[in-house]
């Protein structure tokens, strides 16, 4: 058996509603003057917002600006506040994006170093980063559980990430009851990251024997709970199940890290300003197709935890799921009008977790065929 090391830091709280018990059970690690980071909007419509606020029972500083790719502009904004305000701790409460965002303002307000450079030249987050709690409100991204803070600059058209373990967060609660009201397209766009998670920890180079048991969890839980949600949005018993898995893929993408897809999706959501979900489907046929040359029994076995029927090759496989969901999507679909080795060449980061990786021409192959 494989020798495999692992690390879990984050405290976790999973339940429906329980987050009122779980803030007053970290009274101490949030500190005084929480620094509240959001996407805001919806969540403060719905009125999730002001109960929050109302929980945490301290001196709450809000920063409700944050957009689906949070930007170095944002980030520097809520850093300013944060440092002015003196800031205990921060919070990331949303989807993905405001969990992100709460994890480079931790790290800019702890630093004189400008969070752009954090970004374009791999600094190591210091060891004085704040205490990040992160509530997710989506099921998705596993940005409660990671190690990573991906963000953009939309003027030098670049989207990476901010790594380090200072940038897990300390705690994460998970109520699966902010899902419940989610629209169709975000349920089944961050629902299909959650497969892609499992997918690629399952495939790369650096999965073992505990990893890979989470990933078939999460593969199985998402064809049957995916699908079920494309029928009815108000199946709260899947909202729990793509909640749970979202939250167990956390764990590996923190210890074992994603393949190909993700490194390519990055140019292509700063290009079109789609989200990431809608990128991983439109490369998913092509990375499939491909990747069964390097690791066939493992995408196979993918695939039929999925639930795909097995007349056709991985490509038509996954396809024909995608369309089921209607989540088939081209990168034309998507927007783009940048060529694939122009693509290409905003493609970065560590590739080597992805066997295919090593075929010499496969990033501009997959973006071509993605067309």
């Amino acid at each position: 058996m494989k020798a495999y090391t692992l690390t879990m830091t984050t405290r976790t709280y999973f339940g429906n509603r329980c987050v009122e018990e779980a803030v007053k059970k970290e009274k101490q690690t949030l500190g005084d003057k929480p620094l509240l980071i959001t996407t805001g909007g919806v969540l403060k419509q719905l009125g999730f917002l002001d109960e929050m606020i109302c929980w945490l029972d301290a001196e709450v500083i809000c920063y409700d600006k944050v957009t689906a790719d949070p930007d170095v502009m944002e980030i520097r904004e809520a850093v300013k506040i944060g440092k002015e305000c003196g800031v205990s701790s921060v919070i990331g409460f949303g989807g993905g994006s405001a969990m992100d965002a709460a994890k480079a303002a931790a790290v800019g307000i702890a630093s004189d170093i400008d969070i752009e450079d954090y970004l374009l030249k791999n600094i190591i987050p210091p060891e004085e980063t704040l205490p990040i709690i992160a509530i997710p409100t989506t099921s998705g991204t596993g940005a409660e559980l990671s190690k990573g803070a991906i963000i953009s600059s939309r003027e030098k058209k670049i989207k990476s990430g901010i790594r380090g373990e200072r940038v897990t967060p300390i705690v994460a609660i998970v109520d699966p009851t902010y899902t419940f009201s989610l629209p169709m397209n975000i349920t089944m766009e961050t629902g299909f990251d959650v497969f892609t998670h499992a997918a690629e920890s399952y495939c790369s180079v650096n999965a073992n024997p505990f990893s890979e048991m989470l990933s078939e969890k999460a593969i199985r839980i998402v064809g049957e709970a995916l699908p079920r949600l494309s029928k009815d949005l108000k199946d709260t018993q899947a909202r729990e199940m793509m909640s749970f898995a979202s939250h167990i893929m956390g764990f590996n993408v923190k210890n074992i890290g994603n393949c190909l897809p993700h490194r390519l999706q990055y140019p292509i959501g700063i290009s079109t300003e789609t989200s990431h979900g809608a990128g991983l489907a439109a490369l998913y046929p092509a990375w499939m197709k491909y990747e069964q040359n390097v690791n066939e029994e493992r995408i196979n076995r993918i695939l039929d935890w999925l639930g795909c029927k097995k007349e056709d090759h991985a490509g038509e496989r996954i396809k024909k799921w995608l369309d089921n969901l209607n989540l088939s999507r081209t990168m034309a679909d998507l927007g783009n009008t940048l060529t694939a080795d122009v693509l290409a060449g905003k493609v970065t980061g560590n590739l080597k977790n992805d066997k295919l990786a090593d075929e010499e021409g496969i990033i501009v192959k997959l973006y071509q065929e993605s067309m």
